[in-house]
Order: structure tokens, then sequence, then C-alpha cells
């Protein structure tokens, strides 16, 4: 998980929280996720929790969406090493979310929920499964819309779904190594966004 050190800059109280929640999660799994444990690790109050992250399900949400910015900077990232050739940002965007992923315990710990080990957590996919959707379609059209592609936006759309969609069946179920798996999603993308 992200600590001050890691990210250069100074935690929120809330980002705090929302760290402390994800590695509980992924060292003692969900259901042993309290507030009263959160505050204890944080060093504040158990109303300080509530009041920074509301109830266990909007901190389920903050959790995800924390771990799904992580995945967007790559995605970002990319883009902004690859400002001339969308492929090529497509591709490098893919193989650093696989390779994030590989070793993502949070993810691992939600992931191994649809297996049966911790049956709570399987809200945290489906219940938030469309807005991070979303969320991730919305970061790569942004990114994708100043590159010259010919498109028209009801074209562009599909396109973008399907490739991230991709990506995303792939950061659940690997089926190969990242660098090879980014290499077939670049292929989708050039036939996708070339005209």
């Amino acid at each position: 998980m992200a600590t001050e050190a890691d990210t250069g800059f100074r935690l929120t109280l809330r980002d705090r929280i929302v760290i402390a929640a994800a590695t509980m999660t992924t060292t003692h799994g969900w259901a042993a996720v309290t507030m009263s444990k959160l505050a204890d690790e944080v060093g504040v109050s158990r109303q300080t929790v509530y009041n920074e992250v509301g109830g266990k399900s909007a901190l389920a949400e903050a959790m995800i969406l924390h771990e799904l910015s992580r995945f967007l900077d790559l995605v970002n990232a990319a883009f902004d090493d690859n400002p001339e050739d969308v492929v090529g940002a497509i591709r490098d965007a893919s193989r650093s979310v696989l390779e994030f992923a590989t070793d993502n315990r949070l993810l691992h710990a939600v992931v191994s929920a649809t297996h049966g080990a911790d049956t709570e957590l399987l809200p945290l996919l489906t219940t938030h499964s469309e807005s991070l959707l979303g969320v991730a379609k919305m970061v790569v059209t942004e990114r994708v819309t100043p590159y010259e592609l010919g498109l028209s936006g009801a074209q562009l759309e599909p396109a973008i779904d399907m490739v991230v969609r991709v990506v995303l069946s792939h950061v659940m179920q690997p089926s190969g190594p990242p660098a090879d798996t980014a290499e077939d999603i670049a292929w989708i993308a050039e036939r996708l966004l070339r005209n």
C-alpha cells in the first residue's frame, strides 16, 4: 500500500484511513476490518473514522477508488510518454497496469472473494464495478481524444469500451505474461482506432 514516503506528499487523514483499511484487508481479510480497529491503527477516534469515510460500504468504495487511482496513474504516465503514438500509449499502459496487478495485494484479496476465500469482499467487485469501469473509460477517453484518429465520438466510444474491458478482464484473470498480453491489446487497439 502507498505511504507518505512512496507518494512524496503528505497524506490526508482520509487517505491514511483508506490505506490502513486496505492493509488490514490484505492482511486479515475484509471481515476483520472494523471502524474501531481502523481508529486504533490510525490513532484517531472511531467517530473520526466515521466522519472521514462514512460507514463500511463507503469505506469499501473509497478503498477501491483509491486503488483504481493508482492504476490510472500508470495509464496517464504511459500516455504522457507516448504523445504521438496512441497504440504505443495503450501498449505501455496495458503492460504497466498488468504488471502492477500481478503484485497488487489488495486486488488479489478482492479477486480471492470470487473463489470463496472471503465472501464479504465480493460486493467490492460487484457493487462498484460499473463506477470503476466508468472512471477507467473516462480517463482513457480523455487521453485518447487528442490523438488524430479520424473516428467520430460514436465510433470512439465502443472502441475505448472494448479496450478497457479487455485490459480489466486480464487484470482479473491473467492469461499470459503482461508484456505479451499488452502486445495483444495493442494489436486490437490498432485495428479499432486506426481507420
